[in-house]
């Protein structure tokens, strides 16, 4: 299983980015894709989570209203938008792959099987 994430990049405060998260080399039905995040000095945050094949979708409170996780019909890439980045968005943003259908369990207990190399989002005036 491969997973390779893109579209980090540096970016303005109030600025947007849509972050891709491309899965390959599987061939099942039921997975879900996670989106993490690492600053320095910080531990590992989720994002969001997303479900397959039913699309279910899962964000903390925290990240409600800025960030939105989202496919394409039955694509495996998973986009994550992110907007009114601010200066503590800045992290190292990764991806991650778990073949069942528990999407909130392995988005809260952070246990994938697969990891993305993870794409740095610098947001900086």
């Amino acid at each position: 299983v491969q997973l390779q994430a893109s579209g980090g990049g540096l970016v303005q405060p109030g600025g947007s980015l849509r972050l891709s998260c491309a899965v390959s080399g599987f061939t099942s039905d039921y997975w879900t894709i996670g989106w993490f995040r690492q600053a320095p000095g910080k531990e590992r945050e989720g994002i969001a989570c997303i479900s397959s094949p039913d699309g279910y979708t899962y964000l903390p409170d925290s990240m409600k209203g800025r960030f939105a996780i989202s496919r394409r019909g039955t694509e495996t890439t998973v986009h994550l938008q992110m907007n009114s980045l601010k200066a503590e968005d800045t992290a190292v943003y990764y991806c991650a792959v778990a073949f069942a259908t528990s999407y909130y369990y392995h988005f809260k207990s952070q246990q994938y099987d697969s990891w993305g190399q993870g794409t740095l989002v610098t947001v900086s005036s």
